[in-house]
């Protein structure tokens, strides 16, 4: 399996300083400041791009157990919600809300409300985050 790569490099103080993040990949490249971090500030936060991680993840992942399952998911929308608040005198990323909604067709409530708990801990972005609570609203799109 292959190992994926991001830098980031940072000049100044944490306040007045700047950095950026890019993917090996080429797909993003993007400014990151405490602005952005802390505040309302233009570019991307090493919480928002955990966000995604965690949110593709679970979409991969749910469409998974749904197809070992026999069901053809559609479509499985994912949004992640990272946070980050004071903790000991620095920060600390606190949770990761998933917020799901999914087109299955033949699936019911419950099948499908099963599948997603098992996939917010079995995904593997959910278990490296296993140090924080992870919170689940999923539910079908009719």
């Amino acid at each position: 399996m292959p190992t994926r790569k991001a830098r980031a490099s940072w000049e100044g103080s944490l306040q007045k300083g700047a950095g950026s993040i890019k993917l090996e990949s080429g797909a993003c490249e993007a400014p990151y400041s405490f602005g952005s971090r802390f505040e309302a500030g233009h570019g991307t936060n090493p919480e928002e791009l955990l966000a995604a991680a965690h949110a593709g993840c679970f979409a991969m992942a749910l469409s998974l157990a749904l197809g070992k399952a026999g069901y053809a998911p559609e479509r499985i929308d994912a949004e992640a919600r990272v946070t980050i608040e004071p903790a000991d005198g620095g920060f600390a990323i606190r949770s990761s809300h998933i917020v799901c909604e999914a087109r299955v067709p033949e699936i019911d409530d419950r099948t499908f409300a099963e599948h997603a708990e098992a996939t917010k801990a079995g995904c593997p972005v959910s278990k490296a985050l296993a140090g924080i609570e992870i919170i689940l609203d999923a539910h079908l799109v009719r």
